[in-house]
């Protein structure tokens, strides 16, 4: 009889322990991703016109890339376009401009382009949000690095700062360019 007193505390303690390693995580308001050491998702996306279109194929032409999903609309993506500007002197960044052509018009993300520059060595718009589901979005803006393989190496959340910059990103462009 006594032992079955014991199993609700060690019920609770099992779950105390749980939650409490989650707090002892390296960053715990990081948000995880399965992608990291497998290959990206594949890319169908409606082409921007103008653009040069983002394909699949791109994903494994053997040089490191970001891909940064952003929308005309969002905020925060106007505060890391500087960044992003910066970063694709560095490193080719492709563009997934997401939801913007809900009226099936690319105006407002070519307003954009036009508005802050474009960084972008090629762009496609994921119109319906389906892409960004595969790819595990949670919103935008998102970037990936993905090596030349097309291995997905890094994922972040949120806007790009000039500190998560310098970093996490610059130092994962060097690590997925390291064989």
């Amino acid at each position: 009889m006594k032992i079955l007193a014991l199993i609700p505390l060690a019920i609770f303690a099992a779950l105390g322990g749980f939650f409490a390693s989650g707090l002892f995580r390296d960053n715990p308001s990081a948000l995880p991703s399965t992608f990291i050491g497998r290959p990206a998702p594949a890319l169908e996306l409606t082409a921007l016109p103008g653009k040069p279109a983002l394909t699949s194929a791109i994903l494994t032409d053997g040089e490191v890339k970001l891909i940064n999903f952003w929308a005309s609309w969002c905020v925060p993506c106007r505060v890391e376009h500087p960044q992003i500007q910066a970063l694709s002197e560095i490193v080719p960044v492709y563009g997934i401009n997401y939801k913007d052509q809900r009226d099936a018009s690319p105006d407002a993300a070519l307003g954009f382009l036009k508005e802050l520059g474009d960084p972008y060595a090629a762009i496609g718009a994921d119109d319906t949000g389906r892409i960004g589901i595969e790819w595990g979005l949670y919103g935008v803006p998102e970037t990936f690095i993905v090596d030349g393989a097309g291995i997905v190496r890094l994922r972040y959340a949120g806007p790009i700062t000039a500190s998560v910059m310098q970093d996490q990103i610059l130092p994962a462009i060097e690590a997925a360019r390291t064989p």
